[in-house]
């Protein structure tokens, strides 16, 4: 995904909507070329007007009392003033290029330092400041996933802020906190809200670039955000080979990834799942403390939530590793578990001391869980595409998935365009490993071919 922040638009803070000309003189190829070379756009915004923008005058009638950045308050809580918005991105800029314009990142909803219009503002609907004010995410969010859906294709953005009902919208959570613990304990604790949070990765050095990209590569949506710095993923070339085995790790994990978030759409079960939902799993961990029996009796331990580490989907446990540490804690749940890269035992219901090698995340994988994956790929498959499959199984006990496939982009999969295949790995009766894969009977076609079982059983 390449986003292109205010800089699209012919005029930001407020925004236009409309293409800066003398930046893109023709965005229909400028998107056409993205699409050739398999790049998706996402076009930064805030919901702001422009007194400059031909949007203006339709959405007037339908405005706030109040400016935000200089600019109007469009009421969206009214369907006609969500379709004149939609109208207009439709023609203007979705349009152009529904397949390469893959989304938008929405900010400025949140109300951070105030940045949105006080209580005392009106709306033409009727409701009040702070209902708009807690609403307005989600409604942009609407109007945006209504377009596509009625383009019959797919989209997946940012938002700055959103409430209660955004689990259905296809949008990830953003801020601009930059702490790497921040990054790691919204991520996992998106998961208790049934919601998406990812960080950026914006700017950084050498090491601080490098644990940021592999953070991001291991949360719902990656993102590299370069617009406000000079440093880019390949500025530093003692890490560069690294960022790119974070990235390539990334896409090889895509089939993993999209059934767990199919397991998402169709279960409401997290991608994310923070500690306290794994049945078992502690939720916090005692640390040495400095004792004295007699100034300091209370130091013996301390309680620590456990909110660094968390599941992404059934098998992976996700460990990230901030800039600067070589050593960390992790907390294991009930089970086995075995180290992603190696298949090695790593523990059971235990805590353990990693040192990971500076190219890797730490990773562990569930006792006989089922990890499929695809080859080195720089750009995610298209819907036509057919790919060799590598399942990869862990540990000592029979594993099952369900590996959910659909076309990739367009809403098809509710008319029954999809397939869920059933892998399966158990002993045979002379205790060898035996691989199936059970197509799924309603007969649709399956995106996988020449699947290759890897068992990862290092001891």
């Amino acid at each position: 995904m390449l986003g292109l922040e205010p800089g699209w638009h012919d005029h930001a803070y407020p925004t236009s909507f409309e293409w800066d000309k003398s930046r893109f003189q023709d965005p229909k190829a400028f998107l056409r070329q993205l699409d050739q070379q398999h790049v998706r756009a996402n076009l930064w915004f805030n919901p702001y007007v422009s007194p400059t923008a031909p949007l203006y005058p339709k959405l007037v009638p339908f405005a706030g009392s109040h400016l935000v950045w200089n600019g109007i308050v469009p009421d969206y809580s009214i369907p006609a003033a969500r379709k004149i918005f939609a109208d207009h991105l439709r023609e203007k800029v979705v349009g152009l290029s529904p397949r390469a314009l893959g989304g938008f990142k929405v900010d400025e909803v949140d109300g951070y330092d105030q940045w949105l219009w006080p209580d005392v503002a009106v709306f033409p609907s009727g409701n009040d400041a702070e209902q708009l004010r807690q609403t307005y995410g989600l409604l942009v969010q609407r109007t945006l996933m209504d377009l596509y859906r009625g383009m019959n294709r797919r989209t997946f953005g940012q938002v700055r802020g959103t409430n209660g009902g955004a689990s259905s919208f296809p949008f990830v959570i953003y801020s601009d906190s930059y702490a790497f613990d921040e990054y790691i304990t919204a991520v996992a604790n998106s998961g208790f809200a049934g919601v998406l949070w990812s960080p950026e990765v914006r700017g950084g050095e050498g090491e601080d670039m490098l644990r940021r990209t592999q953070a991001v590569c291991f949360s719902p949506l990656a993102l590299f955000n370069g617009w406000a710095t000079a440093t880019k993923l390949w500025t530093h070339p003692e890490v560069a080979d690294q960022i790119r085995d974070a990235i390539r790790l990334r896409m090889r994990l895509l089939p993993y990834w999209y059934s767990t978030f199919a397991q998402y759409h169709y279960e409401g079960t997290p991608v994310i799942r923070p500690m306290p939902l794994i049945a078992g799993a502690a939720s916090a961990r005692i640390e040495a403390g400095q004792f004295n029996a007699t100034t300091n009796p209370y130091a013996a331990g301390r309680t620590v939530d456990i909110k660094d580490q968390y599941m992404i989907g059934d098998a992976l446990l996700v460990a990230p590793i901030a800039p600067g540490v070589k050593t960390r804690v992790v907390a294991l749940p009930p089970g086995k578990w075995f180290d992603f890269y190696t298949g090695r035992l790593a523990g059971e219901d235990e805590t353990i001391e990693v040192t990971p090698a500076l190219s890797q995340t730490p990773v562990f994988v569930r006792d006989g869980a089922l990890v499929p994956m695809i080859g080195d790929r720089l750009y995610a498959p298209g819907p036509s595409e057919v790919l060799a499959l590598e399942v990869r199984h862990y540990g000592e006990q029979p594993g099952r998935m369900l590996l959910y496939d659909d076309d990739g982009e367009t809403f098809d999969f509710e008319r029954g365009e999809r397939t869920w295949t059933r892998l399966s790995v158990e002993r045979d009766a002379s205790g060898a490993w035996k691989a199936t894969v059970t197509p799924d009977p309603n007969g649709k076609p399956w995106h996988y071919s020449d699947v290759k079982w890897t068992f990862m059983t290092g001891r």
